[in-house]
């Protein structure tokens, strides 16, 4: 049965697998491109990522998502009135929040404790707090938070970068700044790193222009619901929106190197999303700036890249119903069963796929 037939939660159980913690990364490798990389097409070969030069072409269009992650988890406490508060509440900022009506400078977060929170917090020093006032809650229990100005260039003073769950961060908020970032990230705003990127090295990076493959990016702000198992059926979840922007500069060289038949490898499936959610209805990707909550399963065509690099994702995820939908159902079937059989590392900080797009 082709995969434009399958039901995305018989894909889901068709791909479950049991994953030992041990092999879920709890570091980078060092250096950053000799992690694995498992090659998966009508075959699977088994490389390390400083082997990708061998694997593209001159003329290759790589498409990376240039977001970095911000110090998004801050402590705050209530303001002392009549003598009570005081109390401290973890606040994780997840996005900045466009197009209400409810004024500027305006994010929504997690707070924790949320019941008692509010309706001000202060953030930072005592002597010089950065206040936002609660003025909103969403569906999913995020509070609505309103500062006073742009908070983002206070973060990196007062805030610490928000790690995966499964990661044990430890102390050593300064190491994960630099590690839990790509070489190339320069656009502040996600709250998660787009980790299929983590694995290229600045010597990687000059190796691929000297051999003639080309460059661009586009920005994704990557949301915590990134780490949202699916629960029930995939019908009924629903995407968090994530913040994108393609220029007409990148616009214009993907398009261009699909009309001269030259590749388009996109790094993370967090460019997938942004490419599939800017291509018309003709083929064409357009330049803009916008929300997405695009949801790609298994009968959803990815219409324009032909490669794509990513890591290994978790299962009963959103993710991997992605790589499902670029590569086929049995190619990551057999790539997820090499991968668990061949010691492969899982997740953000693991081992890589670089994979071959299935027939559309």
């Amino acid at each position: 049965m082709p995969d434009s037939h399958l039901n995305p939660d018989a894909v889901l159980a068709q791909l479950a697998f049991m994953l030992p913690p041990e092999r879920i990364a709890q570091l980078g490798a060092e250096p950053r491109d000799s992690s694995r990389l498992m090659v998966v097409g009508n075959e699977i070969a088994h490389l390390t990522f400083r082997d990708l030069p061998s694997l593209l072409r001159p003329g290759d269009l790589l498409v990376f998502n240039e977001s970095r992650v911000i110090p998004a988890r801050v402590m705050a406490r209530k303001p002392v009135q009549n003598g009570f508060g005081g109390g401290q509440v973890e606040v994780m900022l997840l996005r900045e929040e466009y197009g209400t009506d409810l004024g500027a400078h305006l994010w929504s977060a997690y707070l924790k404790p949320a019941k008692r929170a509010g309706p001000e917090l202060l953030l930072g020093p005592p002597d010089a707090p950065h206040r936002a006032e609660i003025v909103g809650q969403l569906d999913d229990g995020a509070r609505l938070l309103r500062f006073e100005y742009d908070i983002k260039p206070h973060l990196d003073t007062i805030g610490r970068l928000p790690l995966p769950p499964y990661i044990d961060a430890g102390d050593n908020d300064e190491r994960w700044r630099e590690r839990y970032q790509t070489v190339y990230a320069c656009e502040p705003g996600s709250v998660a790193a787009p980790t299929a990127g983590l694995h290229f090295t600045p010597e990687l990076l000059a190796e691929l222009e000297a051999m003639g493959v080309q460059r661009t990016a586009i920005t994704l702000h990557v949301g915590a619901g990134t780490f949202r198992p699916i629960s029930g059926s995939v019908a009924d979840h629903v995407m968090h929106a994530e913040r994108y922007s393609i220029s007409a500069a990148t616009a214009e060289a993907i398009n261009t190197a699909r009309a001269e038949g030259r590749r388009i490898v996109a790094v993370g499936t967090t460019t997938v999303r942004a490419l599939e959610s800017a291509v018309d209805r003709a083929g064409q990707v357009q330049a803009g700036e916008g929300d997405t909550q695009i949801f790609i399963t298994p009968g959803t065509p990815v219409r324009v890249p032909d490669l794509l690099i990513t890591n290994l994702h978790l299962p009963g995820s959103t993710l991997l119903l992605l790589v499902a939908a670029f590569a086929g159902v049995d190619r990551i079937q057999a790539a997820y069963a090499a991968a668990l059989e061949g010691d492969y590392r899982f997740y953000s900080l693991g081992d890589a796929m670089i994979l071959e797009r299935g027939e559309l």
